[in-house]
């Protein structure tokens, strides 16, 4: 299956959620091909929609705008120094497990911290990628007709102080991390995501039987 990949900077939320409404109703109408979103986010809270909104503990003071989604999953922070990745893709050939896409979501991205030498893993019960105890990459995917939107956020660098005036993804006492701090070593987004680029096509633009 062929799959493009788009990378756009640093956009506002609100531009690139247009942006995935978009390609995902052209995707389920066939007329757009699977493609991977690639990009960074100018400072915002999101959530997802449930009626449990204590992780963003008091929105109305919080530095940043908040934006509601149809995502699953609790409160997380994006911003510079964030790689996000908006997978639009079409998961019927893919068996229409999303378990398994969300499992395959976190392997990409445990191979990725891999190649810079950082020992990433998964945590029984929860989504998203940790080294030890602390997150270094989160998952959210919301799911129309079986083509996915939302995905996943990886922390490169920069500050990692707006975490701290939520309960990331609910988790209390969750310690965040970034790739930087737990490789030791000077990185920036643009060169990870082409190498996010390359693994993501190799894991999921294949046939899934291949």
């Amino acid at each position: 299956m062929k799959l493009e990949t788009r990378w756009l900077g640093r956009i506002n939320y609100e531009e690139a959620l247009k942006l995935q409404e978009a390609l995902v109703a052209g995707r389920i109408h066939g007329t757009e091909q699977d493609v991977l979103l690639l990009l960074e986010h100018e400072p915002v809270y999101t959530i997802g929609r449930t009626p449990d909104q204590s992780s963003l503990r008091d929105a109305a003071h919080l530095p940043y705008p908040v934006v509601q989604i149809n995502r699953g999953g609790q409160a997380t922070f994006h911003g510079p120094g964030q790689l996000v990745g908006y997978p639009i893709l079409d998961l019927t050939p893919r068996g229409q497990d999303l378990h398994r896409y969300l499992r395959d979501l976190e392997g990409v991205l445990i191979e990725l911290l891999a190649l810079y030498g950082v020992q990433a893993g998964r945590r029984e019960g929860l989504t998203g990628v940790w080294v030890g105890p602390r997150k270094i990459a989160s998952i959210g995917v919301g799911v129309r007709h079986w083509v996915s939107m939302h995905g996943f956020a990886l922390n490169v660098c920069g500050d990692l102080t707006p975490f701290n005036e939520i309960t990331p993804c609910g988790i209390a006492g969750v310690e965040m991390t970034n790739l930087e701090r737990e490789s030791g070593k000077a990185v920036d987004v643009r060169s990870v995501a082409d190498c996010v680029a390359g693994l993501f096509a190799e894991r999921f633009g294949r046939e899934p039987s291949e």
